[in-house]
């Protein structure tokens, strides 16, 4: 059986959220490079690292994190450990499983980006929303990310 339709108030939901998914990362990441180096994925895994107990995470709990693969996870961490924002080591506990910690110079770099991160979140999203705005639309948002995560 084909899936029902889109009616005018899905449809025109599903293209502002298809209009947000694709600008929004390109705009944030283009002023991010040039601003601090590093791109929004950089900065995520940096922001996740900050967050974790002693700035350290396994690998592949950095990558469920980040949503991303382990296998770009594995890439982006690499880049960000050969310019000393990030140490790689393998885990004591098991010897398999690689962790990834945040460095005094990620740390730097991060506080650092942080600044102009904000601006630009707030120029690009808050700026145009109401209070009620987001109030409305956080639960609408974590339902759906929610959903993705767990398909």
């Amino acid at each position: 059986m084909a899936p029902k339709p889109l009616d005018s108030d899905e449809e025109a939901l599903w293209r502002a959220l298809t209009d947000v998914v694709q600008a929004l990362p390109r705009a944030l990441d283009d002023q991010f490079l040039r601003e601090s180096g590093l791109t929004m994925t950089e900065y995520s895994v940096l922001v996740a690292l900050s967050e974790a107990p002693e700035r350290e995470l396994r690998l592949s709990t950095l990558a469920t994190t980040t949503s991303l693969s382990l296998s770009r996870i594995s890439r982006v961490v690499d880049s960000l450990e050969k310019r000393t924002l990030v140490a790689k080591c393998k885990s004591d506990s098991d010897g398999r499983s690689s962790l990834a910690s945040l460095t005094p110079t990620g740390l730097q770099t991060l506080r650092s980006a942080y600044p102009g991160h904000l601006a630009r979140v707030r120029k690009f999203v808050f700026d145009h929303l109401t209070k009620s705005d987001v109030t409305a639309a956080t639960p609408v948002l974590q339902q759906i990310a929610h959903a993705l995560r767990n398909q």
